[in-house]
């Protein structure tokens, strides 16, 4: 199966199923991949959860019937998922700015989301410069924290982290520890063993003893397709994997493998629009 057909197997999925309790795993299983990739995915190209994605879908529905038939408040809630029709009642307000009485009179404007639709780019009017690398296991060392892939907690806490080793002197550290494979301080994603959770290291590649105060964790030997970036962070990396997602997969060949995801930050300044970063993708 295709890496397009793949993500709209998952889309289907989940508009067919938008009135039952269905799982991240079960979401995943329908486009061929595991929890983490999946929604790694998703959030990357759509900049929400799967989770947050399904309740916009289900109260723009749940708006509709209201507005369109004459389906009690109650009923509503109980059939776009809410245990109570105050909990329904709040949600509802936090999407659309109005409460579903409101709606059901016509005062005020609704928000609506639509079906998505995943669109690709296969112009290529843009060079993607790149390069396949093959490397064996290589140890990183640094500072971890697990988060939840459930309504946007790592996006929201991954930058928190950032703040704090950079504040606290551990990024100056490990970039002092560097002497691996990979030459930088490195952002890694890494599959947690529990589901909807991923491990994200603030770490360095090094050869030789772990400090005390750092964890160790070895990457297995992989194919990497490594990509680089050119400008200003954030704004220069989150593109980048915008394209990846959108324009190399399609086309490429490639399907993403088992493994870690890398960000790759030499030295120089991070929020210059000359500073040269890169982004390694197991591939197969």
């Amino acid at each position: 199966m295709g890496w397009v057909e793949s993500l709209q197997k998952a889309l289907d999925f989940m508009e067919e199923h938008l009135l039952e309790d269905i799982s991240i795993e079960e979401i995943s299983k329908a486009a061929n991949s595991s929890s983490f990739h999946f929604q790694r995915t998703f959030s990357i190209l759509t900049e929400t959860s799967v989770g947050e994605y399904l309740r916009r879908r289900r109260l723009t529905l749940a708006a509709q019937d209201l507005c369109t038939s004459d389906i009690k408040i109650i009923d509503a809630a109980y059939k776009y998922g809410y245990d109570t029709p105050e909990a329904f009642a709040k949600a509802f307000r936090r999407q659309h700015g109005i409460t579903p009485s409101e709606a059901r009179k016509f005062i005020g404007k609704l928000k609506s989301y639509n079906r998505l639709v995943i669109q690709v780019n296969l112009k290529g009017a843009e060079p993607m410069q790149y390069t396949i690398v093959e490397k064996e296991a290589f140890q990183l060392i640094g500072v971890k924290k697990r988060f939840s892939l459930m309504n946007e907690e790592n996006t929201k806490g991954i930058p928190l982290l950032w703040q704090q080793v950079n504040e606290d002197g551990t990024s100056d550290e490990l970039a002092g520890l560097n002497n691996g494979a990979v030459q930088g301080l490195l952002g890694v994603c890494v599959a947690a063993p529990e589901e909807n959770q991923m491990d994200y290291w603030v770490a360095a590649a090094r050869d030789g003893d772990v400090p005390q105060k750092f964890l160790s964790y070895e990457v297995p030997s992989l194919k990497w397709a490594v990509f680089g970036v050119n400008g200003a962070m954030p704004n220069a990396i989150q593109n980048k994997w915008k394209e990846i997602f959108t324009e190399w997969f399609p086309s490429s060949g490639y399907q993403h493998a088992a493994g870690p995801e890398l960000e790759v930050y030499p030295a120089g300044d991070a929020y210059s629009e000359d500073y040269y970063s890169e982004i390694w993708i197991p591939v197969k």
